[in-house]
Formats: C-alpha cells, sequence, structure tokens
C-alpha cells in the first residue's frame, strides 16, 4: 500500500438474535448497564442517548425475547419507586461485556493484518468477475498509442507477458486507460491458434505467448488445450480434433498461443 493511500480499518459490531430476531447489541446492553447504575429508567435513557419510549420499547422486546423479566419496576419506598435490572439481567449485561471484550481483541487482531487483507479483497473482488471469456489476464497498461478511430493498447501482466488489445478511442477515454491503470485483457479460447512449429515462419497476429502443453482435453468436436506460460499463468486454446492430432498436441510439449490484437477485450475494475 502507497504511503499516500488511506489505510484500512477494521471494525466490528456485536449482537444478539434469538430465533432469528434481534435481541439487542451494544446500545441495548448499554441501555441496561445505565438501568443498573442510574436506578431510573428517565436517567438510563439520556445516559444512553435514547428517548423515554424508545427505552421502554427496547426493554419490553428483551423482555419478551427473554421469557422472563431483565429489568423490573419498583414501586413506593422513600424515593417513589424506580427501576432496576433482575438477577437475569444483571447477569446478561456482565456475560455481553465479556464477549465484547473478547470481540474486541478479535478485531485488534484482524487489524494488524488490515494490509494483507486489503490485498486479499481486492483478489476476491477480482476473481468474483463473470465472463465468457476463457482467458483473463490482470496486469498494467504500459503504454497507449492513439490513433484517428481506434487505440492501441499495450498491457503487462502480473507474470510479465505483454498483450496487446486495439480498442476504440472512446473505449480508452471511458475505462481511463492511460500507463499505470489496473486492467484485465480478456481472451476467448476459441479466438487463439496453437503453434508448435515457427520456425520461418511469420504472423500477421500480434500476440504470441510461449509455454509448454500442460492439458490437453479432447471433446466429440474440439479439444481444449491449456499451455502454462513461462513467468507464470497459463493460456487456454480451443483447436478441432482434427488439428489437435495433425500438431501431435500433448503434454509436455512447447507450443505458443497466437491471437490478433483485436480479439482482445480490454475491462477494468469496477
Amino acid at each position: 500500500m502507497d504511503a499516500t493511500d488511506k489505510p484500512i480499518q477494521l471494525q466490528g459490531s456485536l449482537w444478539l438474535t434469538v430465533d432469528g430476531q434481534n435481541f439487542g447489541g451494544a446500545d441495548r446492553i448499554t441501555l441496561l448497564a445505565k438501568i443498573a447504575e442510574c436506578g431510573s429508567i428517565t436517567q438510563a435513557a439520556k445516559a444512553a442517548r435514547m428517548s423515554y419510549k424508545t427505552a421502554w420499547d427496547a426493554i419490553d422486546t428483551m423482555n419478551n425475547l427473554a421469557g422472563e423479566p431483565l429489568v423490573e419496576r419498583l414501586t413506593g419506598g422513600k424515593g417513589g419507586g424506580g427501576t432496576r435490572l433482575t438477577q437475569r439481567g444483571v447477569q446478561l449485561v456482565a456475560n455481553f461485556q465479556s464477549i465484547q471484550r473478547e470481540h474486541q481483541n478479535f478485531v485488534s487482531q484482524l487489524a494488524q493484518q488490515a494490509e494483507a487483507l486489503a490485498d486479499d479483497y481486492l483478489l476476491i473482488r477480482r476473481m468474483a468477475m463473470k465472463t465468457s471469456a476463457r482467458n483473463q489476464f490482470l496486469g498494467k497498461v504500459t503504454a497507449v498509442k492513439v490513433g484517428a478511430v481506434n487505440d492501441e493498447i499495450e498491457l503487462q501482466t502480473a507474470s510479465g507477458q505483454s498483450i496487446v488489445a486495439i480498442v476504440t478511442h472512446e473505449s480508452t477515454e471511458s475505462l481511463g486507460l492511460k500507463p499505470g491503470a489496473e486492467a484485465f485483457a480478456l481472451i476467448k479460447s476459441s479466438s487463439i491458434i496453437v503453434v508448435t512449429d515457427e520456425e520461418g515462419a511469420r504472423f500477421s497476429a500480434r500476440n504470441k505467448l510461449s509455454g509448454v502443453i500442460t492439458r490437453v482435453q479432447p471433446g466429440a468436436v474440439n479439444t481444449e488445450v491449456v499451455i502454462d506460460l513461462a513467468g507464470g499463468g497459463s493460456v487456454a486454446a480451443i483447436v478441432t480434433n482434427d488439428s489437435c492430432n495433425s500438431l501431435e498436441l500433448a503434454a509436455g510439449k512447447t507450443a505458443s498461443a497466437i491471437f490478433k490484437a483485436s480479439s482482445v477485450v480490454i475491462a477494468v475494475p469496477a
């Protein structure tokens, strides 16, 4: 995380439920604690920053959900009566405060790993992206060549591969594509040509990713070929069964995935 970035802070709230219904959180337990301290629902409501009605509504709800009184009224006496917690109410406040301390310790321990959690959060968001493209590469824009209608975008993936895409100038502007921007390169497996013998050959396709075949999965008509790339990552291609046989594609054989810049779709994180 850069020094200019604002650090992520972790916070958490604790509440109790009974049969799926909200029994109470810190605000309601605070109200109970203030009743024990003040002996008056009016003073306790003010201390807990609640209206008198809201306080009694909360108490009635807690009493009903608990199945026994947590708060009881006192009548008569020199002070004219008041409100106090029952033994069950006292126990509930003590237990909640104990659990809350453990919860705060837990959140504090997680907060010490906030930077790593931030990285994982971004990764989870990336993994949640849904697309029909079989191949997805995350990287950063390294160059933008502006044309009259279309622009050429060069993207370097996290594992070091370079991918070139052709997009409209309007897309460049709307997606905020500029050097240093994070972006995805999406390529359908059906847009990839697999080559095993490049000696003396020239190709009009701009992109070439080379590596070693690690998986060949035949189907009724087509075969999926997965190539592990030098530096990390992999690329999948769909070829006909006839092509697979004629090229003698098999695990362990070196091969290159070739595809046009116009076949690359650029996406950016939301």
